[in-house]
C-alpha cells in the first residue's frame, strides 16, 4: 500500500466525481465490459457497496437499502456521504470486519479507506465509459496502488474463499509511469507485463484487453492470458 495517498481525500473526490457524471447520465446507457449492467445497475451497485462497508467498518449487519430506488444520484449521494462519515468518525486504527482475516492486524478500519476509494475509482471508469469518456485525470501513483491492491489482497482472497486456483504461471507486472512493480502469483515469474499503471489496473479488473491496455509481454504471453482468465477479481 501506498502510505503517502491520502486515501479519504481522494474517495471523497472520486465519489463526487461519479456523482455529478451519473446527474448527467442515461441510466439505461450500457456499461461496457459489466456484462448486461445499465448505468443505473452501476449506480445502485457503488450506492449499497458503500453502505455495506461502512456497516462493515462499525462491525454491524448492514441495513436494506431500496431495491429500485427513483432518484438515482439522490440515493448514491446517501450512501457515499454515510461512508465518508462513518470512516470519517472512526480511529482508523480501530479493529473492523474486511475482506482478510479477521486476525491479520491489518483488519482496521483503514482497510477500507483503501478498499473503497479502488472499488469507486474503477467504476468511475466504468460511468465514463458508458457516456462515451475516460478517466484521465488520476495520477498514476493511484493507479498503481489500485494493482497493489489487487495483487496482494483481492487476487489473494478470491484463492483462500476456493473461487480460483493458484496462479501455476506467476506473472511480473511492472507500471512503467510509477516506478513500480509486482508478481502475480506465487514464484518465479514466466513473463513480465508492461504498461502505463492505469492501464494494468483495469486490465487485472477485466475493463481492458491486453491488445487495448498496449501491454508489452516479454516472456510467456500464454501466461498473461492464463492468470487473466482465472477469476482474480469477484
Amino acid at each position: 500500500m501506498d502510505d503517502a495517498l491520502d486515501h479519504l481525500a481522494l474517495l471523497s473526490r472520486f465519489q463526487d466525481t461519479f456523482l455529478a457524471g451519473l446527474a448527467g447520465a442515461d441510466p439505461g446507457a450500457p456499461v461496457p465490459a459489466c456484462g448486461g449492467w445499465r448505468v443505473r445497475d452501476l449506480a445502485q451497485h457503488l450506492g449499497y457497496v458503500h453502505h455495506w462497508a461502512a456497516a462493515q467498518a462499525r462491525r454491524e449487519e448492514d441495513s436494506p437499502v431500496d431495491p429500485a430506488p427513483s432518484d438515482l444520484p439522490a440515493f448514491y449521494a446517501q450512501h457515499a456521504a454515510e461512508l465518508r462519515a462513518t470512516l470519517g468518525g472512526l480511529d482508523p486504527d480501530s479493529r473492523a470486519w474486511t475482506l482478510i482475516e479477521p486476525d491479520d492486524p491489518a483488519s482496521t478500519v483503514r482497510f477500507w479507506h483503501r478498499r473503497q476509494v479502488h472499488e469507486t475509482l474503477v467504476h468511475l471508469h466504468d460511468l465514463r465509459a458508458a457516456t462515451g469518456s475516460t478517466v484521465d485525470d488520476v495520477a498514476p501513483e493511484v493507479w498503481a496502488d489500485t494493482v497493489d491492491e489487487l495483487v496482494t489482497v483481492v487476487a489473494p482472497r478470491q484463492v483462500r474463499l476456493g473461487r480460483a486456483e493458484p496462479i501455476s504461471l506467476p506473472v511480473a507486472l511492472r507500471a512503467t509511469d510509477a516506478g513500480r512493480s509486482w508478481v502475480l502469483g506465487d514464484g518465479s515469474p514466466a513473463a513480465t507485463a508492461s504498461a502505463p499503471a492505469r492501464e494494468l489496473a483495469l486490465l487485472l479488473w477485466g475493463r481492458l484487453e491486453p491488445a487495448e491496455a498496449g501491454v508489452v509481454v516479454d516472456g510467456d504471453a500464454g501466461a498473461l492470458s492464463a492468470a487473466l482468465g482465472g477469476r482474480i477479481t469477484p
